[in-house]
């Protein structure tokens, strides 16, 4: 299959005349700004923040609002570190991220998902600046999202759509005015030149509506949290190839015969290489146990 974006892109990148694409081929993030505030969609993970910190700087911008579009630790350990450098900026989630966030298990997790992301962006070459992360705290967010809201930034706006069947407390953004969704990680799991991972680790169904939301509103910039953006026709393709991938893998599960421990291993090994493996091999394997579950049980 042919690679839908170009791995030797520049960061900072201008997408539009509002929306700019920071951080790193494996580490998406996006930045909104309008005439009254700008907002950081997506926050990363602790390897990272440095370096967007000084993609801000070579923007002129500092960011009012920071969107965490759900609490999986390549999406949120970023935070901590954005949050000491721009104190007075506030953070935004969906309902059912704080709760996720402050779990006692989840700490432990997001430590070393946290620890051994910074160690294999290291080994690709992405030299972090600060450590990994050992604790996290936010403080209480801004604003909880409880239901589709926007939020006007003056001159462009962003539509902020819960989003299920990913992972709990998860958002996408659509900015109406230039045809873009941040879709983070409700496409599934971009591996470029290959295929999709589809990732609905919570529902199926959910998952693929919200596939089919995305796809109604015809973005002409879709950006992920890893190996995108994908930017005019290409946009059309990375969802049509996503949706193919979501049926057939869910397909394929339910017409086979074998064990969900065995299915999902074999998952794994097909799957854990190239840029899946910034990822802990439990992480990975715990993915591949959940799609098994899901297609089984819905």
């Amino acid at each position: 299959m042919e690679r839908l974006i170009d791995p030797s892109s520049q960061f900072p990148r201008k997408l539009s005349e509002h929306i700019w694409l920071l951080g790193n081929y494996y580490v998406n993030l996006f930045l909104v700004k309008g005439e009254n505030a700008s907002a950081l969609i997506e926050v990363g993970v602790s390897a990272v923040t440095d370096l967007v910190i000084e993609q801000l700087k070579e923007l002129n911008v500092s960011p009012d609002h920071f969107v965490v579009t759900h609490p999986h630790a390549d999406h949120l350990t970023g935070l901590p570190g954005f949050k000491d450098h721009y104190p007075d900026a506030g953070w935004i989630c969906a309902e059912g991220a704080p709760e996720f966030i402050s779990h006692p298990k989840a700490l432990p997790a997001f430590i070393n998902d946290d620890r051994f992301m910074h160690q294999a962006l290291t080994d690709l070459g992405h030299i972090p600046i600060r450590p990994p992360i050992e604790a996290i705290k936010l403080g209480a967010p801004e604003r909880v999202i409880s239901e589709n809201t926007t939020m006007d930034l003056g001159a462009v706006h962003l539509n902020y759509i819960l989003a299920t069947g990913h992972s709990p407390g998860s958002l996408i953004v659509h900015i109406p005015e230039h045809r873009a969704v941040i879709a983070s990680d409700s496409l599934g799991f971009h591996f470029n030149g290959r295929c999709f991972l589809p990732l609905y680790f919570t529902n199926y169904q959910s998952f693929v509506s919200t596939l089919e939301l995305i796809r109604s509103l015809k973005p002409a910039i879709l950006g992920l949290g890893h190996q995108s953006p994908f930017v005019g026709p290409v946009a059309e393709k990375a969802l049509e190839l996503a949706w193919q991938a979501t049926l057939d893998l869910y397909a394929r599960i339910r017409d086979d015969e074998r064990d969900d421990k065995t299915l999902a291993e074999v998952l794994f090994l097909e799957n854990y290489r190239d840029e899946f493996t910034i990822y802990t091999p439990d992480n990975i394997r715990n993915c591949c146990q959940l799609l098994v579950k899901r297609s089984r049980s819905a």
